[in-house]
């Protein structure tokens, strides 16, 4: 399984660009809170020179600004704008203004050295009628001394906190006085404006990628789904100061910001901690003392907060899917619509041959040292730098690995083969096995308006097995490491495959797999079959043997054969990280033909769920209780555990030690809430436990006025 962190909603026309320069960038003092006037030349006091009092940005909530840019879910009184569309301001002048003798214009600076070329200094004149394309402001109502004023801004602005400036002078330009609100403005990219490149058709997805703050993010294997909800949380208290921060402290240029391509490459690189000390430090150990453990986040809000809070010191932990959801909600924050993407048997590509690569020994045994490719996922270097994409999906689905960015690494991801190697007495390696439809399944997301699962994977690729897929696969490995791995088919006619029974194992109980044989032809076929069993972390990478086993397999002519295979608790007891993930490996030879037979399959152990139950009614303002129960699986005492509780809308992060639950032991617990939000909302709930972890849930809540 792998978190493809996120789903950024591209435009064929768009083409990607070059990576800018990079240098710092630096907030510029702010001027007093009652702002102020800096005469250039002359007397201050002069009379004739018009002067601004104060500037009203009509920056509430509830007011015109905020609501046609849909900003005004954002917490708090700030102006943000949406770019290319246009915005209102009141002007408090020092008289009437006069077209025959005065001079205005705006001048909106962002950026540590803002200029007109990098698009960080936009002089905004007045003129007598707007045109698109172009920062312009014109005076559309005058009451006396006011003045309203309709302002233009482009499509392609820099997005970003602003330092606004109102300049006025006369006709001779002699005496010029400038005003500067005490307030920013901030501005975001615009998926309902035609011209920007972030641009969003329906109403109905933009409402999904852009407005809604919760989701769903999927994770397990594609035979067991698993599936979890996150708090986005992007409108919330101090989230755009705290995904701006992230810009800045990237040390990319505010000349940059404009491209939704350079942002997102920043984001990627960004919410992970290597390399640029960014938000999330990543930890598959399953030792996650001195920090929270991964499975214990319920969203993206706290993790920001104290990203920011902390002056850009990295929260410990995350993992794929952590870094997955706060990469979406940074994203839908500054205005680019995203969702979380996971794929199931994705791969890890590690020698850009754009094929997945298996070795085994002269017996058929796994080579744990060389297996370094994964099916799952992990995270690599772009450019020298940990981030991934934007990568266009047309490409991938094509096999066009040669264009930006990282194609080649996505594309192994959703749909390489899996090769399978044995070592030679001489040291070198044959290819023996082809595994051609195992990776890229499920490619899962929720769907558009529900809860629901939406199986997005015909984005990617081509139908598994069609004739468009092979010879995607095939353009695509020609421009990789090994482009001789297709020349030389082989037949078959004995065929091998796992399955589990309905959701797959229980945590604390036996795990039981069936391996199926097919002998499709008429005669007599007989495997000797080496199976082994391991403990995975969900990247795919190994981390320890638990059993090996060989087995001679009889098959009649024409016939499907199945065999139990049983993994016992006990001997998978105290070995497991995680998202309780095991692989086993089967490879073979049929002595009569001397065909491989290999394939690796995936599986979890299933965690209980915490059930949570709302009761009585809930309204804004009121106390309502909740009740909270969970039933501990295992055969032994899970120590010191602590649950975690929080709602957008319903309450903040609270952290409750629960203590100490014995074997098969049950605990209930009643939580007060007083919701601040009407509408509905969802309550979710985790458990931090060390013995025991991925066990979260969450419930509707409706909540009146």
């Amino acid at each position: 399984m792998r978190q493809v962190c996120p789903g950024l909603f591209r435009q064929p026309e768009v083409d990607d660009v070059t990576d800018t320069e990079m240098t710092g960038i630096e907030e510029e003092e702010k001027p007093d809170r009652g702002g102020g006037e800096k005469p250039q030349v002359g007397d201050q006091h002069d009379a004739h020179i018009l002067k601004v009092n104060s500037v009203d940005l009509m920056s509430e909530q509830s007011q015109q600004n905020r609501k046609e840019h849909h900003t005004d879910l954002y917490d708090g009184d700030d102006l943000i704008l949406r770019r290319g569309q246009t915005f209102l301001m009141w002007l408090n002048l020092s008289r009437p203004f006069d077209p025959t003798t005065d001079k205005l214009h705006l001048e909106l600076k962002t950026g540590a050295a803002p200029e007109v070329p990098k698009g960080t200094l936009a002089i905004v004149p007045l003129v007598a009628e707007l045109q698109d394309d172009r920062w312009e402001a014109m005076i559309v109502k005058e009451e006396g001394e006011r003045v309203q004023l309709s302002v233009n801004s482009v499509p392609t602005a820099v997005i970003g906190r602003y330092r606004l400036s109102v300049v006025t002078s006369g006709l001779e330009a002699e005496l010029t006085s400038i005003h500067q609100p005490a307030d920013n403005v901030y501005m975001l990219f615009n998926p309902w404006c035609e011209d920007d490149a972030v641009f969003m058709d329906e109403e109905e997805e933009r409402k999904e990628y852009v407005l809604n703050d919760i989701g769903r993010l999927y994770y397990g294997t594609e035979q067991q789904i698993g599936v979890r909800t996150w708090n986005f949380g992007q409108f919330s208290g101090g989230m755009l100061a705290s995904c701006l921060f992230l810009l800045e402290k990237s040390g990319t240029p505010a000349s940059g910001w404009g491209s939704p391509v350079n942002i997102v490459r920043v984001v990627s690189a960004m919410i992970n901690s290597p390399d640029d000390a960014g938000v999330v430090e990543g930890n598959w150990s399953g030792d996650y003392s001195g920090g929270t453990s991964p499975a214990a986040w319920s969203g993206s809000v706290e993790i920001l907060n104290n990203y920011h809070e902390g002056g850009g010191m990295p929260v410990r932990y995350g993992q794929c899917w952590v870094f997955s959801g706060v990469t979406t909600t940074v994203l839908r924050c500054l205005g680019i619509p995203t969702r979380s993407v996971t794929n199931f048997s994705s791969a890890h590509d590690t020698d850009v041959s754009l094929t997945t690569d298996v070795y085994l020994d002269e017996n058929l045994d796994p080579l744990d040292s060389l297996n370094v490719d994964s099916i799952w996922n992990f995270h690599e270097t772009s450019q020298g730098t940990f981030r991934c994409g934007p990568a266009p999906l047309a490409a991938l689905r094509s096999g066009q690995v040669y264009l930006r960015h990282d194609c080649p690494f996505v594309f192994a991801e959703v749909n390489s083969d899996k090769i399978y190697w044995q070592r030679n007495l001489d040291g070198t390696f044959t290819q023996i096995h082809n595994e051609k439809h195992i990776v890229g399944h499920h490619i899962s997301t929720k769907a558009v308006g529900s809860d629901e699962r939406y199986d997005i994977t015909h984005l990617y690729k081509q139908p598994e097995g069609s004739e468009e897929e092979r010879i995607a696969v095939e353009t695509a490995s020609r421009y990789g490491s090994k482009p001789e791995t297709y020349s030389a088919p082989s037949a078959e006619d004995v065929s091998v495959q796992v399955t589990l029974d309905g959701d797959g194992p229980l945590m604390g109980s036996d795990a039981e797999l069936s391996i199926t044989f097919t002998n499709g032809s008429s005669e007599q076929r007989s495997v000797f079959l080496h199976s082994q069993v391991a403990v995975m972390y969900y990247t795919g990478v190994h981390k320890a043997t638990l059993r090996r086993d060989r087995t001679e397999v009889d098959l009649p002519p024409d016939s499907v054969t199945s065999v139990e295979w049983t993994l016992l608790y006990e001997t998978y007891q105290g070995q497991l990280i995680d998202q309780a993930a095991l692989m086993l490996t089967l490879s073979g030879r049929v002595s009569q033909t001397q065909q491989v037979l290999a394939t690796q399959f995936s599986f979890r152990l299933k965690t209980p769920d915490l059930l949570i139950k709302p009761i009585g009614k809930a309204a804004v303002g009121k106390t309502m209780k909740t009740e909270i129960s969970f039933t501990n699986p295992l055969p032994h005492t899970l120590k010191a555990v602590m649950l975690r509780i929080e709602g957008l809308g319903l309450l903040s992060i609270r952290k409750i030690a629960v203590g100490d639950i014995a074997s098969q032991a049950s605990f209930s617990r009643i939580e007060t809430i007083v919701p601040t939000l009407s509408g509905p909302r969802k309550l979710l709930a985790s458990l931090d436990c060390e013995e025991l972890t991925q066990v979260h849930g969450v419930v509707s809540v409706l909540v009146g006025e």
